[in-house]
């Protein structure tokens, strides 16, 4: 099980060569190890290696694992980084530091309300439906500034940048450069996109987050 350490490692070195290759050490990504479905046997390898990174999508399975854990490393990020419903705010705020999928203003609102009670302002992505697919979540790009703007403004939320789930069959490089007109559009720099499959083409792309799973874990449970 020790091979995931030598897995992201790895995975580091392919992603930090492409910032050599562009003269860029600041730019290299943010590498998320998405747990999801793996037992914490699995993961306190990674743990154990300094990794503080570790990304899941479902609230009930991520406090199971996580509460004892975070409270033993208190240095570890918990990224959600599936779709959250509203009716688990409550749940996910204290264990979250990171949400990836903020899709709609009723979320929003949620969030904002809990937020003031845990006193706690998580990092939060605006997802992206990039692709116009209707059987994905997000906010579309026409209506983003607007909908940044209300997060920011009268909903105090702390937005650090977008997300994205391209479509499986498209060219992920021309959806991951629309997005960094997106982010820039707005005036931030955090891009969280980039999976297994294409991470190598996000980190080219601007990527500053990437939620590396089965690249890292191996099949899922």
């Amino acid at each position: 099980m020790h091979n995931v350490v030598d897995k992201l490692i790895s995975i580091k070195k392919e992603i930090n060569e492409i910032s050599n290759q562009e003269n860029d050490p600041n730019k290299e990504p943010i590498i998320i190890a998405v747990s999801k479905t793996f037992p914490i046997k699995h993961i306190l390898p990674l743990i154990n290696y300094n990794h503080i990174h570790f990304g899941e999508n479902k609230v009930q399975e991520a406090l199971e694992k996580w509460s004892d854990i975070k409270n033993d490393f208190p240095d570890i990020k918990l990224h959600m980084i599936g779709k959250l419903q509203t009716n688990k705010v409550k749940q996910a705020l204290p264990l979250f530091d990171f949400i990836h999928s903020l899709d709609s203003i009723k979320l929003a609102q949620k969030i904002s309300t809990e937020q003031i009670k845990y006193n706690k302002k998580p990092k939060i992505f605006i997802q992206i439906n990039i692709g116009q697919e209707l059987q994905k979540n997000g906010i579309s790009e026409d209506q983003l500034v607007v909908f940044y703007k209300k997060c920011i403004n009268d909903l105090n939320l702390n937005i650090i940048g977008l997300m994205c789930l391209p479509p499986k069959d498209g060219d992920s490089k021309n959806y991951f450069l629309k997005m960094s007109d997106l982010v820039k559009r707005i005036n931030l720099k955090d891009l969280s996109i980039g999976m297994s499959s294409d991470y190598i083409t996000a980190s080219k792309y601007g990527a500053t987050y990437l939620r590396i799973g089965s690249k890292i874990f191996g099949d899922r449970f």
